[in-house]
């Protein structure tokens, strides 16, 4: 005969514990990799100009560019820029100056090997000094041929130098006539910025000649940025 107790215990084990045929749980998702961190990209190209051997003012041309990767070319109606300065003077460094231009003028870059990626984190840096209400605003022309101007603008003016960033991608950008230097239409909506051609800066307006009035200085020169190779270029 059964002892009721003993029938009692063993239904009370049944209850507690579970199935033998119960599931395992899940196993638990996994972590989602993390995003690599965001890096700033390295110096695409840096330009300080060349003196002549008078250290004197004279008009700029291919002559007063000082890296040999880099070709310059000046747009503009009235395209006179003169080139000053000395090296070390922390004063009056060597540096581009638009005060002798009879209209907007506007100064491009090109670097002969590779195209540069100005997206993300890419930056222009430049050391500049205005008078008057003129100011300095880059300027980018596209693989495809598109020149562009950007809307924020350095123009404050001192009696000092400012070195000053500006982040491409943050910018709105207007279509720029470069024969004329000038702006036209309206904003671009969607700008790739990922294959750029030329990099530079724009005075919108004529200079007033020597002395206090109307011009822009254009010291060192630097673009950050990756390099896209250039369809047959070669070192």
């Amino acid at each position: 005969m059964i002892n009721n107790r003993c029938v009692l215990g063993f239904a009370a084990v049944l209850a507690v514990a579970p199935p033998a045929f119960a599931q395992a749980p899940p196993p638990a998702p996994a972590a989602a990799a993390r995003p690599a961190p965001a890096r700033r990209p390295p110096l695409f190209f840096k330009e300080e100009w060349k003196q002549n051997d008078k250290n004197d003012e004279h008009p700029a041309t291919a002559a007063s560019v000082g890296n040999p990767n880099l070709q310059m070319t000046l747009h503009g109606p009235g395209q006179d820029i003169q080139l000053t300065g000395r090296a070390g003077d922390d004063n009056n460094p060597i540096h581009l100056w638009t005060g002798t231009s009879t209209s907007p003028i506007a100064v491009s870059l090109r670097e002969t090997s590779n195209y540069a990626d100005l997206t993300g984190l890419a930056r222009i840096r430049w050391n500049t000094k205005m008078s008057g209400f003129h100011q300095i605003r880059p300027i980018v022309k596209l693989a495809d041929g598109t020149w562009l101007i950007g809307d924020r603008a350095d123009g404050n003016s001192t009696r000092d130098w400012l070195v000053s960033e500006i982040t491409p991608s943050d910018l709105r950008w207007l279509k720029l006539d470069i024969t004329r230097v000038v702006t036209t239409g309206n904003f671009v909506e969607k700008v790739d910025l990922s294959r750029v051609d030329e990099i530079g800066f724009a005075d919108l307006m004529p200079g007033s000649g020597h002395g206090p009035g109307g011009w822009v200085d254009v010291a060192q020169f630097e673009v950050y940025a990756r390099p896209v190779p250039r369809a047959g270029a070669t070192k």
